[in-house]
């Protein structure tokens, strides 16, 4: 199945709800900027907000307000910013970690390359991730707006539909179609 006919199964931008969620024991709805930024990048590609959340960078919390998002039926993708660096407080991917079904490396890995254009070596103090649970596809980028700027402009954005539309076709009744392909 070529690239093309796979994006076929992509819904449209406008069918897609999205969870955004920022991690910080600093921020408020009124001071979040990476938070307010995902949003506006979100909601300028098309996508509707199912809701936006300011969380302190506590793993339980964290976690328990993705599973009540996944457990909810009414978000197709969780989006979150801040808590993926190296410091102590920053505890996203261990938060989330245990909910995780399917790890999507590729993420990470083509941010921090596109970072590394942008800033350097620091690019590797990045921890962004991305993966699936419970058919919702979860994302998570640093706080700073240019790293959002940066993960929505250039792999969120563009790619989520498609995202969206593989696990949708994962928890889909019927029969499945003959064949296997990877990607990569």
């Amino acid at each position: 199945m070529s690239v093309e006919q796979h994006k076929g199964y992509a819904p449209a931008k406008s069918d897609l709800r999205v969870a955004v969620i920022t991690a910080s024991d600093s921020r408020t709805l009124d001071n979040d900027e990476g938070g307010a930024l995902v949003q506006a990048l979100a909601e300028e590609a098309g996508f509707r907000i199912a809701g936006r959340q300011v969380l302190r960078e506590e793993p339980a919390t964290i976690r328990a307000a993705v599973a009540a998002l996944i457990e909810s039926g009414n978000t197709d993708a969780v989006l979150l910013t801040g808590g993926t660096g190296l410091s102590g407080r920053d505890s996203t991917i261990e938060a989330l970690a245990p909910l995780l079904e399917k790890t999507l490396p590729g993420f990470g890995e083509l941010f921090r390359m596109l970072s590394f254009a942008e800033i350097g070596a620091a690019a590797m103090l990045s921890r962004a991730f991305a993966g699936s649970a419970g058919g919702i596809a979860v994302f998570a980028m640093p706080g700073s707006p240019a790293g959002v700027r940066l993960a929505m402009a250039r792999l969120i954005i563009p790619e989520l539909p498609h995202v969206v539309g593989q696990l949708r076709r994962g928890r889909e009744p019927g029969p499945r179609p003959q064949g296997h392909h990877h990607h990569g």
